[in-house]
């Protein structure tokens, strides 16, 4: 059992969530930010003596975590989690593209100014930073460890809010490279980059009614009624749970040092998440629509050549049946 402290940022979500849970079953205490002391103290009721909190109201405000930091010169690893995740927005550089950069920014400035005990940084990033949104479709690109989108900064301010995700973590990971690269500071850094996070909730409560917009794809299609079209939605997958360990394999390997790590089981469409859940449900098959079976065949897709990123975490990724079964029967639970 480790007596380390982690500190934690955006503590609420989803992915964050797991981590936790992972890490205090390791021994780990854990400190979180969170937006408010009323989210703390949720957290904190949750997760007892080894979780403590501290308020960080606004991610792109200059010197966001600085106290936060001062408070706990215990820390000795931070995980970079918080970020915005938003399809919908009036004002895409408010609400995304400046948040997830100077988020990113304030974290390590904090970290290099007032505490020089931390010594690894984890930052959660995407595979979206790695191409742009229709790069997903050509089966015949490969992507590895080494690929950057070219979405601008532009296409974030001035596209669609999905694009403006696409710019926002792309860009804030840039920034952290380029701090890391300017300042040479002493913690190390990696990068995880989950694609499409899958899997249920860290606990059954946060199952009920509307969840989070990766999670909800699973929710959608469980939700669909007999005459309901299949959605077109589709691309590669990841379970939340991998890439919670992924995050702590990232600060436990010396290997992992520098590295951008890759996290993305397979690929998925609504049709497969479908005809799992007819597989495995009989008591839904009745209410859910048939779909065309056939169209499950998810082989047109990207490929990654992220055999690094696999030999480096050093376990195998839950496959989509597994993450369709344990996410529809915590929805099941959760929504009686």
């Amino acid at each position: 059992m480790s007596t380390t402290t982690v500190f934690l940022s955006g503590a609420t979500g989803y992915i964050a969530q797991h981590i936790i849970v992972q890490l205090l079953s390791k021994g780990y205490n854990v400190v979180g930010s969170v937006r408010s002391q009323e989210k703390g103290e949720k957290l904190k009721s949750t997760y007892g003596e080894q979780f403590q909190y501290v308020v960080v109201p606004s991610l792109d405000q200059k010197g966001a975590f600085d106290e936060a930091l001062k408070q706990h010169p215990e820390a000795t690893i931070f995980l970079h989690t918080a970020s915005p995740v938003t399809f919908s927005s009036e004002d895409n550089e408010k609400d995304i593209l400046i948040p997830a950069i100077e988020g990113t920014r304030n974290a390590l400035q904090a970290i290099y100014d007032h505490a020089p005990q931390i010594k690894r940084v984890v930052l959660t990033s995407s595979t979206v930073s790695l191409a742009d949104i229709d790069d997903f479709q050509i089966p015949s690109l490969k992507l590895n460890e080494e690929s950057w989108a070219s979405v601008t900064y532009e296409d974030g301010k001035t596209k669609d809010a999905m694009t403006a995700y696409w710019a926002s973590k792309k860009y804030a990971e840039k920034a952290a490279w380029a701090f890391v690269e300017s300042n040479k500071p002493n913690f190390a850094l990696s990068a995880v980059l989950p694609s499409y996070v899958f899997g249920p909730q860290a606990h059954d409560a946060e199952a009920k009614g509307q969840m989070n917009l990766t999670a909800e794809v699973f929710a959608s299609v469980y939700r669909l009624s007999k005459n309901d079209e299949v959605p077109e939605v589709a691309g590669p997958f990841v379970d939340v749970r991998d890439v919670a360990k992924a995050h702590i394999v990232a600060f436990e390997k010396d290997e992992a040092k520098g590295q951008r790590i890759i996290t993305s089981s397979a690929r998925f469409n609504a049709q497969s998440i479908l005809n799992i859940i007819r597989d495995k449900f009989p008591d839904l098959r009745e209410k859910l629509p048939v779909g065309v079976p056939a169209n499950g065949d998810v082989s047109e897709f990207v490929r990654w050549d992220d055999q690094k990123s696999k030999n480096l975490l050093g376990f195998e990724f839950s496959d989509l049946e597994k993450v369709v079964v344990d996410t529809i029967e915590q929805v099941i639970r959760a929504n009686k």
